[in-house]
């Protein structure tokens, strides 16, 4: 855990809250359709592919492809001054849904698209925690 983490910090709403539950437990939750077997993110209250209203929470599996990134050189907010250049991922979990993220535990310049990754949790807070991915072993 992080002593100070001064960065803004998602606010879960009553419809995500079971995805930020589910991180604390370091679980990536995901919506899916009871009725056609589709996964969702964002969070929805209709299945996008049949608008089944039997949606649920379920743990993914948390591997995903990096779908694409680029890297952020400007400080848009002071307490991303340390880490720039960081990167912003586009990720597309096995799942079938894509999320957008930060990749960690690889420099940079060693990003490619098409790389393999697995969730990794990054527990900033008291019941606060950051879903990241990681290159997977």
């Amino acid at each position: 855990m992080t002593d100070t983490y001064n960065k803004p910090l998602p606010l879960p709403d009553e419809a995500s809250q079971p995805f930020f539950d589910g991180l604390v437990n370091d679980t990536l939750m995901l919506q899916h359709c009871r009725t056609c077997d589709s996964w969702m993110w964002p969070v929805t209250q209709r299945c996008r592919n049949c608008l089944s209203a039997d949606v649920e929470w379920a743990s993914s599996s948390g591997r995903a492809t990096l779908y694409s990134f680029a890297l952020v050189h400007q400080v848009y907010h002071p307490g991303f001054a340390d880490d720039v250049p960081y990167n912003v991922a586009f990720v597309d979990l096995d799942e079938g849904v894509r999320m957008t993220t930060n990749v960690v535990g690889v420099e940079n310049d060693e990003l490619r698209v098409g790389m393999k990754l697995i969730a990794t949790f990054e527990h900033v807070g008291e019941g606060q925690v950051i879903p990241k991915f990681k290159p997977a072993a």
